[in-house]
């Protein structure tokens, strides 16, 4: 059933858009900064100051961008629509009469979201690399915290990166999931996603607010940029896959209490 999930879900010509979307959004970031020359330094967003001087800044700088709206709008779509999708069309009733439990079915939709978070989020920083280097030079990356590595250690660390961004919107995709499953509204489940999802980031913004902060599944969505320190600085990298993991833990397991007893077949 996962097979068919990630088939279906990737043969759309909505989830091809969107992965063509956030991709370009690299590739826009380095062509403005090859025309205009780019932000002075610790002006724009971080690592687009970079850009010029090494194309490997062009994945993370994409990455940057990417996170507080295109990213997680994109995974609202997919993940709102995976239950309340089937129950629109009227495929849901089809799906539980045939010898698939609501388990499986739950978890197969959740799983095709998580995949497409990761695809996302590499197709982001792969189009970042591939755009930097016609671009721009790509030599030794002078990190965060001012010492060199290697050009391809800036790149296994910039693909790292990407894939804790994918890890990131885990917490996103499970409140899209339970969300799904109280309506049979696709735009509804999706708009109710990226309002949490802009919600929290908002929450996180207001300094009153800091005893909650570190609630917030948005809170270490930037975390990323720790892996191009020298050590790698783990602490907040870490707190943001406990977040995340919490918070699927709570949402999955809702969305699954409320599908195991949601009448469907009546």
């Amino acid at each position: 059933m996962l097979r068919s999930e990630l088939g279906l879900t990737f043969g759309r010509m909505r989830t091809r858009g969107l992965l063509l979307v956030v991709a370009a959004i690299p590739a826009l970031l380095a062509l403005a900064v090859r025309l205009s020359g780019g932000p002075d330094g610790g002006h724009g967003p971080t690592f687009l100051d970079q850009v010029s001087r090494n194309g490997v800044f062009a994945a993370l700088a994409g990455l940057t961008v990417v996170i507080p709206f295109f990213l997680p709008l994109a995974v609202s779509v997919v993940a709102g629509d995976t239950i309340a999708g089937e129950a629109s069309q009227g495929t849901l009733r089809y799906l539980l009469v045939r010898p698939v439990g609501r388990t499986r079915l739950i978890l197969s939709k959740f799983v095709t979201a998580v995949v497409f978070c990761l695809v996302s989020a590499l197709a982001v920083a792969l189009t970042g690399l591939l755009v930097g280097w016609a671009l721009f030079p790509v030599g030794s990356v002078v990190t965060l915290s001012g010492t060199t590595i290697g050009a391809w250690d800036g790149i296994y660390r910039s693909l790292g990166a990407a894939t804790l961004v994918g890890a990131s919107m885990i917490g996103l995709v499970s409140i899209g999931v339970l969300i799904s499953t109280f309506t049979e509204s696709p735009v509804g489940a999706i708009a109710a996603t990226a309002g949490i999802a802009i919600l929290s980031q908002i929450l996180g913004a207001i300094p009153q607010l800091e005893s909650i902060h570190f609630l917030l599944f948005t809170q270490e969505w930037m975390s990323f940029g720790d892996l191009m320190r020298t050590p790698v600085m783990w602490d907040n990298i870490i707190e943001n896959l406990i977040l995340q993991a919490c918070w699927t833990s709570v949402f999955l397991l809702a969305a699954w209490a409320r599908m195991t007893t949601r009448d469907v077949l009546g």
